[in-house]
């Protein structure tokens, strides 16, 4: 194992892998349909899983399942009429988030993950104050010169089959955690990222929530 597997800090460390799939009604944010989520610890050198969730969400009336959502993700509207709401799907995931470890998520795109966190924060409130790293931007540091950094491009660099259910947000959290995983073994080979600080501030992204609030223009 290399430094940045064997700091302390990021040995400490919960990582939490995390995807949506969601509708995008015009004039709203995107609103959550389906969340899956995938926690990872690096414990002795070892990583081990402590632990998933999965569920589908219903979405509001003013953000209904397109067709062109079902081409996308294979779901439907009459999948997600019984579907728990926003509040309790993101309520229940929330409350695992209690191990008293720091915590942080992990995501492709991390801005897309973090939006939606970020608007759905009154049902997630912890969720919306845990920062991310984002596969991406360490990515671009690990492995130059890939004509793109899309998650499928990626899956075919290391060699990592695409699943069958591509789209769905459990399928989609389980290779995005192997593509973590290959990026963090390249990344203990890499003296610039010799700890869990370095990692952070090549690849992470601070919850909206966490950032300070700008006084207005005009605040007396």
């Amino acid at each position: 194992m290399g430094s940045l597997t064997e700091d302390p800090a990021f040995r400490a460390t919960t990582f939490v892998v995390i995807d949506f799939e969601t509708t995008t009604p015009t004039g709203y944010p995107a609103q959550p349909i389906e969340v899956a989520a995938l926690a990872l610890r690096c414990l002795d050198g070892v990583w081990r899983e402590t632990g998933r969730s999965t569920s589908l969400i219903r979405p509001p009336a003013f953000a209904p399942v397109t067709p062109a959502d079902t081409a996308q993700t294979g779901l439907t509207a009459e999948q997600l009429e019984a579907a728990p709401t926003p509040a309790e799907a993101l309520g229940a995931l929330d409350r695992r988030l209690t191990a008293g470890t720091p915590y942080l998520l992990v995501a492709q795109h991390a801005a897309t993950e973090a939006g939606i966190i970020h608007h759905q924060a009154e049902h997630c409130p912890t969720l919306a104050r845990t920062d991310f790293l984002d596969t991406i931007p360490l990515a671009k540091r690990l492995i130059p010169n890939l004509p793109n950094y899309k998650l499928d491009t990626l899956l075919a660099h290391f060699g990592i089959p695409q699943p069958p259910d591509r789209h769905r947000a459990l399928a989609d959290v389980e290779v995005t955690a192997k593509v973590f995983l290959r990026l963090i073994s390249a990344a203990d080979e890499d003296p610039r990222l010799g700890g869990l600080a370095a990692l952070v501030k090549v690849a992470g992204r601070t919850a909206k929530h966490n950032l300070p609030v700008q006084s207005g223009l005009f605040d007396m």
